[in-house]
């Protein structure tokens, strides 16, 4: 009880929980962390977030080639500049207070729909698969240009997203229709219970993003008042997994973890909590090849009425290939994540990263 005329259930961050080694271990080495979703396999369940400052058409192919699934953001810069190398710079060197109106500014020139097949067919290119986002509101827009530049994989992103949304002014997307006529599997998000997430399944998504994602760089809670205890939201989402996969006569949706990741440990708790995949922003906004350069932003921050994040500054810490796969040099979770979420898996006795949703959990209160 919050008073005598309101209630609330108990949530759960990362931070509230952990995960509990039973009586068997076992090499690190016989673990397997391949995913697959729909036709497409990866050697790792880690998303790049389709984030500017992380994701480029050149780092999203480093990710494919890591093993695991670069998104890159299709209405970001790459897609509103032919050269946006500019445009870059301007962000890396603006100061705290300057950043978001900066921003603001950067963000207001208009999506050229000619570039976004441009970078896609760059990341065709490099024979891997090819992901790319869009948000709710520019999905009816925008989104048969992305079908024709061929991805592989399509993700609709937003702060939340339903399949129930009401407009007065605008036709909404119609989420199932808009799912059903398309021929690529399409993550949607985010969401963050039980009753969201099975509206989505139900509307086809091929996965569901738990989280508002930005962890690091939005400030959501504090524009909005919203905030999701990441570990009860991806808990109860799985269930929704669950009770989907009997009610529909065996279709499994996958859940992505989207957000408060920002070490190893985290993704080892979001897997543990019933996660299939996550998507990580801030580790790989510490990698020399991030865009940004130790500077990360999202979407939420170029909101031209009411951004709800920022730029926020992260120090270097080694390649795209050291902060994935290492070795590490660094005791912090912020390098190595395959290789923590490996070892932890072993340590606990499982032998994949979905037998080890099955893993005794602790809390701390």
């Amino acid at each position: 009880m919050i008073g005598l005329s309101k209630s609330a259930r108990a949530g759960f961050s990362f931070d509230d929980v952990a995960v509990a080694p039973h009586r068997r271990t076992r090499d690190p080495e016989s673990v397997d962390l391949t995913w697959q979703i729909d036709a497409y396999s990866f050697d790792l369940p880690l998303v790049a977030a389709p984030m500017d400052s992380i994701m480029s058409p050149e780092s999203a192919i480093t990710m494919g080639a890591a093993g695991g699934l670069g998104v890159l953001n299709l209405e970001g810069l790459w897609t509103r500049y032919e050269d946006p190398s500019d445009a870059f710079a301007q962000i890396r060197a603006a100061g705290r207070e300057e950043a978001v109106p900066l921003l603001q500014r950067l963000y207001a020139e208009p999506i050229k729909p000619e570039l976004i097949g441009q970078r896609v067919a760059q990341m065709r290119a490099a024979n891997i698969t090819v992901a790319g986002s869009l948000s709710p509101q520019k999905t009816h827009d925008l989104f048969r240009y992305v079908i024709e530049a061929g991805v592989d994989v399509f993700v609709i992103r937003g702060t939340t997203v339903s399949a129930e949304h009401v407009s007065a002014g605008n036709e909404p997307l119609n989420l199932k229709q808009f799912i059903y006529e398309l021929d690529v599997p399409v993550l949607v998000g985010g969401v963050a219970t039980y009753q969201s997430a099975l509206h989505l399944m139900r509307a086809g998504a091929a996965g569901v993003l738990v989280g508002f994602g930005g962890g690091a760089s939005h400030t959501t809670a504090d524009v909005l008042g919203v905030r999701v205890p990441m570990a009860s939201a991806i808990a109860d989402v799985a269930a929704a997994r669950r009770d989907y996969l009997d009610e529909s006569g065996g279709r499994y949706v996958h859940v992505v973890a989207d957000g408060a990741m920002g070490r190893s440990g985290d993704i080892v708790k979001a897997i543990a909590c019933g996660a299939d995949a996550a998507m990580v922003g801030s580790p790989l906004a510490r990698a020399q090849e991030a865009p940004g350069a130790g500077k990360h932003w999202g979407m939420e921050a170029t909101h031209k009425e009411l951004p709800r994040g920022e730029v926020v500054e992260f120090p270097t810490v080694g390649t795209w290939q050291e902060v994935v796969h290492g070795p590490s040099h660094v005791s912090d979770g912020t390098m190595n994540l395959a290789g923590a979420l490996r070892r932890s898996i072993a340590l606990c006795g499982y032998t994949d990263s979905k037998s080890f949703q099955r893993v005794e959990m602790v809390r701390s209160h």
